[in-house]
């Protein structure tokens, strides 16, 4: 069993910046696709990042890309994602996700199905 929690959400004026922690326990997940999810209220969850075991592949949605970073320290079993320049769109509950299914190699999904370990999410709110 892996359990995730995340840290960090609060809320910021447009053209701030977050820093997500998503600290996972009960196991390692340094070998697991390490991804992170938003859903805004009435719609739903969608993709906003992904990182491969060692880092070294990291996946972005398009309305993200060039603003936020994802990365991940295997020795504290945590991953992070680094919000720049965020806009009132960005407002919504980030979730980090585990694929424990998966390991070494394998290319992190971008949809929620291929991802089996799920935190509770942290709410971020962007003002205007």
């Amino acid at each position: 069993q892996v359990q995730l929690v995340e840290s960090g959400g609060g809320l910021v004026p447009a053209g701030g910046s977050l820093r997500l922690s998503c600290a996972a326990s009960g196991r390692t997940v340094s070998k697991n696709p390490l991804g992170w999810f938003r859903q805004a209220p009435g719609k739903e969850r969608e993709f906003v990042a992904a990182i491969s075991w060692s880092g070294a592949n990291k996946y972005y949605a398009d309305n993200v890309k060039g603003r936020f970073t994802i990365s991940r320290d295997n020795a504290k079993n945590t991953g992070y994602l680094q919000m720049t320049n965020l806009k009132p769109e960005d407002t919504a509950v980030y979730y980090c996700a585990v694929d424990s299914l998966n390991e070494g190699p394998a290319t992190p999904g971008k949809v929620p199905l291929a991802y089996d370990y799920w935190g509770q999410g942290t709410q971020v709110t962007v003002s205007s």
